[in-house]
């Protein structure tokens, strides 16, 4: 009984961690070491494409402050004299379009169109979809980059992106999505 109860607080744990709407994406320098970056600071964030979601002083408060904490989580010190690493952000809002595919059950079921022989063997709901159309959408992206001050090149990257449907949920979800960008820097918590 301990273990079934175990067992299915393990599938409901990842059955909310797969409900996360935000994909991550990051890149970085393969060769690099990042334990040897102490201190950083902030470039100007890029110029903004973000249709003024994230172009307001809460949207840039929310990301400064989750930023900063998550970096200095990872050992790193805040400085304006000069920065090992110059962290700087972009927003980005666009628009795409998606397939929207039927759920048309064509008749067939147990066995075919009789509903209880089908002579090749398949038993069960058939029920093919096919797409009917596009729908916008639109999707939000954070990209923080990570330049090493000597070099002036850019040694880390990562992007998170979530589907938006409004302003204030998107600025809302900043913290989180900040979080779960700065979970792909390569140096951990300490």
């Amino acid at each position: 009984m301990k273990n079934l109860s175990i067992l299915l607080s393990a599938f409901a744990i990842l059955a909310l961690a797969s409900c996360s709407s935000n994909r991550y994406h990051t890149t970085r320098v393969q060769s690099l070491d990042f334990g040897q970056y102490k201190t950083y600071g902030w470039l100007p964030p890029v110029d903004s494409l973000s249709k003024e979601y994230f172009s307001n002083d809460i949207a840039k408060h929310n990301i400064m402050t989750t930023a900063n904490q998550e970096i200095e989580r990872r050992g790193l010190t805040y400085t304006k004299d000069n920065p090992d690493l110059l962290f700087r952000y972009v927003a980005i809002v666009n628009n795409k379009s998606r397939m929207v595919y039927s759920t048309f059950n064509n008749g067939w079921g147990w066995g075919g169109p009789w509903g209880w022989y089908r002579p090749w063997g398949y038993y069960g709901f058939y029920s093919p979809t096919y797409p009917v159309g596009k729908e916008r959408v639109r999707y939000g992206h954070i990209i923080i980059e990570a330049v090493d001050r000597n070099n002036k090149t850019v040694v880390w990257q990562a992007r998170g992106t979530t589907e938006v449907d409004s302003p204030e949920k998107a600025i809302n979800g900043l913290p989180k999505m900040i979080s779960g960008i700065m979970k792909q820097y390569p140096l951990k918590i300490k």
